[in-house]
């Protein structure tokens, strides 16, 4: 059977990746089960060149195709922080989610609300040859200041869905899968992903 990298180190990612590629005709590998460690410096100026640069390395690495993604929170109040940066968004080496929460949150004290907010996910799918594909997807909602939920990751707890009245956390797993921003990101690159691997 055919291979497809899932291009992080992110268990979070990669868990929600391989329940989003359900059904696809081919096995689903890590680089960490590949044993290959890779550091691809994510200094571009957009979602789209991160997202590529790391489906181009890892696929050239590795010999496979490969799908990365790069995604953000853009906050209103905040002008769209922390956007690009909100894996590293806390002014401090080594913080954790719960860390990066709360400086979000002090960045917001005494602001306004209700805070809307945006999930951003650009995907890439990188083939060894170089040629690189993107999608992109969106989910809307606005921050609360009390965590809820404890089935997500990163900025999942603080994240409300007001349709819903429940934040990403509290979404399982099929639910996030239907309206996430990776998952809105993913199904725009599925059909590809399914030409590929007809081959």
């Amino acid at each position: 059977m055919q291979k497809l990298l899932i291009a992080t180190g992110n268990p979070g990612k990669v868990k929600e990746m391989q329940a989003l590629l359900t059904g696809l005709e081919v096995e689903l590998v890590t680089p960490k089960l590949l044993g290959l460690t890779l550091e691809v410096e994510e200094d571009g100026a957009t979602y789209q060149e991160n997202a590529g640069k790391k489906a181009r390395a890892y696929s050239q690495a590795s010999g496979l195709i490969a799908l990365a993604d790069d995604s953000g929170l853009e906050v209103q109040a905040l002008n769209g922080e922390p956007g690009l940066y909100s894996a590293r968004y806390s002014g401090r080496v080594g913080a954790s989610d719960a860390d990066r929460r709360a400086f979000l949150l002090s960045k917001l004290a005494g602001r306004p609300g209700p805070w809307a907010a945006r999930f951003h996910a650009t995907v890439a799918l990188g083939q060894p040859d170089g040629q690189v594909e993107f999608a992109e997807g969106n989910c809307y909602g606005e921050i609360i200041s009390i965590e809820r939920g404890d089935k997500g990751f990163g900025y999942d707890p603080i994240f409300l869905i007001p349709t819903l009245n429940r934040t990403m956390a509290e979404l399982t797993m099929d639910e996030k899968n239907r309206l996430s921003h990776r998952a809105l990101a993913v199904k725009q690159i599925r059909p590809m992903l399914d030409r590929l691997f007809r081959r």
